[in-house]
C-alpha cells in the first residue's frame, strides 16, 4: 500500500492558505468577491502485483513545469511544479474567476520494495502517470542453521 507521509503541520499549512493564501478578486458588475484558492492538484494512488501507480490530475500544466525527485535516504518521492496564471487572459472579460494558480508540492512515503531505478514517468491529457515498480522478491527457503 502507498502511504501519505504523515505532516504535522498539514492542518496548519491548510488553515494559513485559506486565510493568508487566497486571492480576492471582484466580479464583474457585481459586489460579489470571488476567493480564488492556491493550486492543489488532486492524486489517485493504486496498486497491483507488479508496481504502485500515482496519478495526478494537472490542468494546463507544461510537462516542462513539472518536477518528481526521489530521496532514497527517507524514501521519498516529491511531485512539485507550479500552474502559472494565463497572461493573455484579460480580468475584465470575466464574470467569475474559480480556476486556481500557484505552486504546489505533494510528497509521499515509499514503501521498501520500490525499485527506484526504474520509475516512469509521463503525462497525458493533463494527468501525470507515475509507475513505481515493485522489486520482485525472490522466493527464500527455510535454512536450518546446525547447533554446535
Amino acid at each position: 500500500m502507498l502511504l501519505t507521509r504523515f505532516d504535522p503541520f498539514a492542518e496548519i499549512r491548510d488553515l494559513e492558505r485559506r486565510l493568508l493564501g487566497a486571492v480576492d478578486v471582484p466580479a464583474k458588475g457585481d459586489k460579489e468577491v470571488v476567493n480564488v484558492n492556491a493550486f492543489v492538484p488532486t492524486v489517485n494512488t493504486r496498486e497491483d502485483e507488479k508496481a504502485y501507480v500515482i496519478e495526478v490530475d494537472l490542468p494546463g500544466i507544461k510537462k516542462e513545469d513539472i518536477k518528481v525527485n526521489i530521496d532514497p535516504d527517507n524514501h521519498t518521492l516529491t511531485i512539485s511544479g507550479e500552474r502559472k496564471f494565463k497572461d493573455e487572459v484579460k480580468k475584465e472579460d470575466y464574470y467569475k474567476i474559480e480556476s486556481s494558480y500557484g505552486k504546489f508540492m505533494r510528497t509521499f512515503s515509499l514503501p521498501e520494495n520500490v525499485n527506484t531505478e526504474q520509475i516512469d514517468a509521463k503525462t497525458e491529457e493533463g494527468v501525470l502517470h507515475i509507475t513505481l515498480p515493485k522489486i520482485e522478491k525472490e522466493q527464500k527457503e527455510v535454512k536450518e542453521i546446525p547447533v554446535k
